[in-house]
């Protein structure tokens, strides 16, 4: 047919197959319709399910534990950041403790995996390598193999015959998604997809991707840099926001245990500009270095730069310092930075953005034992924080001996000894506390 009946346009009707209805299916999903009946929530038994460590501490906790068995997790992050490197140390730590794994690529074939596999250790004979694209195949390999751990790098690459788009396309990703997804909770096995992201920094293909699977993880940092963090975005088991922190070396990714402390190396002495601040992570609280530098412009337009915290928050505090505490800096170039490469978006950070504005803007070094934390409102007003008391106690941990905080949440942390506690309530006093400093 040339023209729509509908719409009167030519050649505008496109062929799609009709999947083919198998005899008798229409009766037997009569009969399941008419056998199925509700269940009342109290009459559901919740049997915790022994989740499998992976043998990496820092994935486990951004996992909520460990892996769940049945479930479907997704891994995303640029191009070359180390998501195979990671995923094949988790296989090394799993077939050594026994777990039947299987590792399918659809990019690379099984030489250039055993090329990296030798990097992160002796596999001996327990991984089973499967290089194909072929939804169907993989299917019946896996009904027939029975893994515990499935690994599929990556999921743009899968394709299922019953689905006329090339691979990558949205159905295509949407068709294998679901297909493991239905093998992940049918057979009981733990999924781990590869994920491309976009240039805006989600994984390519349907937004509904994100939503099917049970947990999403990113790796973020740059390739080219020695720290990678890997934060999960969404978790059914588990709580969200949860960060892990991995160095990359020749012999793949070693964990961070303590990331405040590589955050804080290298910070310099005496220097205006630079003040430690203090934020959560899920359950983890983090000391960062805030650096900034405000200078006078020649500019008609001050320019505006920052790197690991949202410029337009930055912008924020900028009015609030000129509106509230008089500081003239419409006049003024201002560059922040996040040292070490993290990026941070808590508002518990805008306390240690205002000291460090002033600090370059007085060019007077603040106390480089003091950390701060602390949410700034457009009133001027310092604001309190959650989980004030670990903070504290992160700060107490690694020699700090003084701590500028929001007044509201003094209360909670005074049983702390051994450190210094100086309670604000507005920017302003925030700048005169910087100014007795130089007295």
């Amino acid at each position: 047919m040339g023209q729509c009946p509908g719409c009167r346009e030519w050649n505008t009707f496109a062929e799609e197959p009709a999947p083919a209805k198998k005899a008798g299916s229409s009766v037997k999903t009569a009969v399941r319709i008419s056998s199925i009946e509700p269940t009342r929530l109290s009459q559901v038994s919740v049997d915790e399910r022994q989740r499998v460590s992976s043998g990496i501490t820092e994935l486990d906790r951004v996992l909520g534990g460990g892996i769940v068995p049945g479930s479907l997790v997704l891994v995303g992050g640029d191009p070359g950041i180390g998501k195979s490197t990671l995923l094949l140390q988790v296989c090394h730590n799993l077939v050594r403790n026994g777990n039947n794994v299987l590792y399918i690529s659809g990019e690379e074939s099984a030489q250039q995996i055993k090329l990296r596999a030798q990097r992160v250790g002796d596999f001996k004979d327990d991984l089973m390598v499967l290089c194909e694209t072929n939804l169907e195949i993989i299917r019946a390999v896996l009904e027939k193999s029975k893994p515990d751990i499935v690994v599929i790098d990556s999921i743009q690459t899968m394709y299922s015959e019953n689905v006329s788009s090339a691979p990558g396309s949205v159905s295509q990703v949407r068709e294998s998604t679901g297909v493991f997804m239905q093998i992940a909770k049918g057979m009981g096995i733990s999924v781990f997809l590869v994920g491309h992201v976009t240039k805006e920094g989600v994984v390519a293909g349907p937004r509904v991707l994100e939503h099917m699977v049970d947990t999403v993880l990113y790796f973020e940092g740059d390739r080219h840099a020695a720290y990678r963090i890997l934060r999960g975005v969404k978790n059914r088991f588990g709580s969200t926001n949860e960060i892990g922190v991995f160095e990359m070396r020749d012999t793949g990714l070693v964990e961070v245990e303590n990331p405040s402390e590589y955050m804080l190396s290298g910070k310099p002495e005496n220097a205006s500009g630079s003040v430690v601040a203090c934020s959560m992570e899920g359950t983890r609280p983090v000391l960062i270095e805030i650096q900034a530098l405000v200078c006078q412009t020649n500019l008609p337009m001050p320019r505006r730069t920052t790197a690991g915290t949202d410029f337009n928050r930055v912008n924020l505090l900028l009015a609030v310092l000129e509106k509230r505490a008089g500081l003239h800096l419409s006049s003024c170039d201002v560059y922040v930075n996040i040292a070490g490469g993290i990026k941070m978006t808590e508002p518990a950070i805008d306390l240690g953005l205002i000291l460090a504005l002033v600090s370059s803007y007085k060019d007077i070094a603040v106390d480089e034992k003091a950390i701060a934390f602390g949410e700034v409102g457009l009133s001027g007003e310092i604001r309190a924080v959650n989980m004030a008391q670990q903070r504290v106690q992160e700060a107490k941990k690694l020699g700090f001996t003084t701590v500028l905080m929001p007044e509201v949440s003094r209360k909670s942390v005074e049983k702390i000894e051994g450190i210094r506690i100086i309670g604000l309530k507005t920017v302003r006093e925030a700048v005169t506390c910087i100014m007795q400093h130089q007295s």
